[in-house]
């Protein structure tokens, strides 16, 4: 699984898509916490037929190599904001504001 920062992430959005579509994983990354995840899409027989007729149609194209790693459901993920610092950021704005 390669890991990007959110700048080269933006950067080169493309090239790491291009890795996505042949099966890789990548995990996005903020001030070295792990944000996300970009996961090929699921197996051909798992699409609606929505997507299905889109890939037919040119507009979607499906993924080769399909399937959620098991790491997947067992990384980290980032911490949810205590009310303290939801508090700092308000009183902060407040601030800016005057």
């Amino acid at each position: 699984m390669k890991t990007v920062g959110i700048t080269e992430l933006k950067n080169r959005l493309s090239h790491y898509l291009e890795g996505v579509r042949s099966g890789e994983e990548v995990l996005i990354r903020d001030r070295n916490g792990p944000v996300a995840r970009i996961v090929p899409l699921r197996s051909v027989g798992e699409f609606s037929e929505e997507e299905l007729a889109l890939a037919e149609a040119g507009i979607l194209r499906l993924p080769e190599n399909a399937s959620l790693s098991e790491d997947f459901w067992t990384e980290p993920r980032p911490g949810v904001a205590t009310k303290d610092a939801v508090k700092a950021v308000i009183d902060e704005r407040k601030e800016s504001r005057y």
